[in-house]
């Protein structure tokens, strides 16, 4: 018997993996959000995470982390980026393997080292708790963000500067209207890449010795103590902050790729 291998086909091996690992948790995941600890109906563990000062606080603490993360790297990474694809270096190709070569050491390794580092520092790391968890997320999330910023600015077409060079734009104009709009896509992916795992990646927190909570810490947390019930719903909550917001990633970069931000 021979079997035919058509597009149907192959999908149901994809669909499988849906349903298994996508699908059927988020069941659970609703089911224990919606219910108390007897299996009833209730929307008291979405109104109670509003009304806590603790997850609310969290919630807060998280984005603060995330937002000066982003901004950090950011900052670091588009210069960066921008050296290496307009310049014409024949080891720039070298130069971002470096940059992706930590990446693949064991994440605790690096932040390992990189706690024996701060502590010849500083000494005592629990005296600047804020501050070493930012120096500790750029580390590890810097690469996901000059990566995507690299690739946009190197697939710009060099005829579109000379154009505006051509119409009289000189470098700082050429650069304001034409690379910057142009490498927005891969600002908005490296945004991405950078915000939303800053918010949950407690693990930076824990080697670092911050013993504030976010996100991530503050669900396990829960799950640890066996209230399922409050932890999947902050879950809940937190997927759909960041559902949200690539949303809005995903609408910008389709404004930038159909050219409306050069109008």
């Amino acid at each position: 018997m021979q079997i035919k291998f058509t597009r149907k086909n192959l999908s149901i091996p994809y669909f499988i993996f849906l349903l298994l690992f996508v699908v059927a948790p988020l069941i659970v995941l609703f089911y224990y959000a919606f219910t108390n600890g007897s299996g009833k109906f209730t929307i008291s563990n979405f109104t109670g995470f509003f009304t806590n000062s603790n997850t609310v606080g969290t919630l807060f603490y998280s984005f603060a982390i995330a937002f000066v993360t982003t901004i950090i790297c950011l900052m670091l990474a588009y210069p960066t980026a921008y050296f290496l694809a307009t310049s014409k270096l024949k080891t720039k190709s070298v130069i971002i393997m470096l940059f992706v070569l930590p990446m693949w050491i064991n994440f605790s390794l690096r932040i390992t080292a990189l706690k024996e580092i701060l502590t010849l520092i500083e000494g005592n790391l629990a005296f600047y708790p804020f501050l070493n968890t930012i120096i500790g997320m750029t580390y590890d999330f810097l690469p996901f963000m000059i990566l995507p910023i690299y690739t946009a600015i190197e697939k710009l077409d060099p005829a579109l500067l000379e154009a505006a060079k051509d119409l009289g734009a000189n470098d700082r104009e050429a650069f304001l209207r034409i690379t910057l709009p142009l490498s927005m896509p891969g600002i908005t992916s490296g945004i991405s890449m950078v915000f939303l795992p800053a918010m949950t990646n407690y693990v930076v927190l824990d080697m670092l010795y911050n013993s504030t909570y976010i996100m991530g810490s503050l669900i396990g947390s829960y799950f640890t103590t066996d209230n399922w019930n409050f932890g999947s719903m902050i879950a809940l909550i937190l997927l759909l902050i960041i559902c949200v917001f690539a949303l809005l990633t995903n609408t910008k970069e389709e404004v930038n790729e159909t050219g409306g931000e050069l109008l």
